[in-house]
């Protein structure tokens, strides 16, 4: 994907497209191409960050109205927190038109979750600077906080897995690396998730951990749909 593509896939046409490819740079390409600490992301990510915080908080003040300030503000950082950033990045294939140093490519950066949301938030911010607030505002609505209690479920699968089965059962979910494969730098490792030895979930991630949490996705999916 190229960066004609990627403003396609996310409906947004740049006045600047500057604008974007800083988005898009990570500071290991700015040091190793530019020689400059400041030809990266960062600083649009920093705005980012804060237009993002704003807009979010502003979508659950109007749509949360009995929710008081305390579980607003846990709702506003589960959404604004960096798995569930990072997933949204991958929804659009953000980290395929990533701008990475060689060290940081080989080393996988490509599939880091705090890489990949940062650019994320990054690019909030260049559209914000290109566009103004609404044309943010509409990127973050439509890429984020569309069908978020879904990926909420998915970033907090593991905890949720955890509360559903506790009533029911003396010990709790038990989970089991199966396999990995892949280099180093880019391993698929292999999960399952079981009850008192029967299998109840399994997934696929590029750590441990994703690994985990997509097979306790994959088993309250599955509880769901059997209930």
């Amino acid at each position: 994907m190229n960066i004609k593509e990627f403003e396609k896939k996310i409906g947004y046409a740049y006045n600047n497209v500057d604008l974007l490819k800083l988005a898009l740079t990570h500071s290991s390409y700015g040091n190793e191409v530019y020689k400059d600490k400041l030809h990266n992301n960062e600083r649009l990510e920093f705005l980012g960050d804060a237009v993002l915080e704003l807009t979010v908080s502003d979508y659950l003040f109007n749509e949360e109205c009995n929710m008081p300030e305390g579980s607003l503000s846990r709702k506003r950082a589960s959404i604004v927190c960096e798995p569930t950033l990072a997933m949204c990045a991958r929804e659009i294939n953000l980290p395929e038109v990533l701008f990475m140093g060689k060290g940081e490519e080989l080393t996988g950066g490509r599939f880091r979750d705090s890489i990949v949301s940062d650019a994320m938030e990054a690019v909030i911010g260049s559209i914000y600077l290109d566009g103004g607030i609404e044309c943010a505002r509409e990127f973050i609505n439509k890429f984020i906080l569309a069908d978020i209690k879904d990926k909420q479920l998915f970033v907090d699968s593991k905890t949720i897995l955890q509360e559903r089965i506790q009533a029911g059962y003396k010990e709790g979910p038990e989970y089991i690396i199966t396999g990995e494969s892949g280099p180093d730098h880019c391993k698929v490792f292999e999960a399952e998730v079981r009850i008192e030895g029967r299998l109840i979930g399994s997934g696929k991630g590029r750590t441990k951990k994703a690994a985990e949490q997509q097979a306790a996705y994959n088993a309250i999916m599955d509880m769901e749909s059997k209930a």
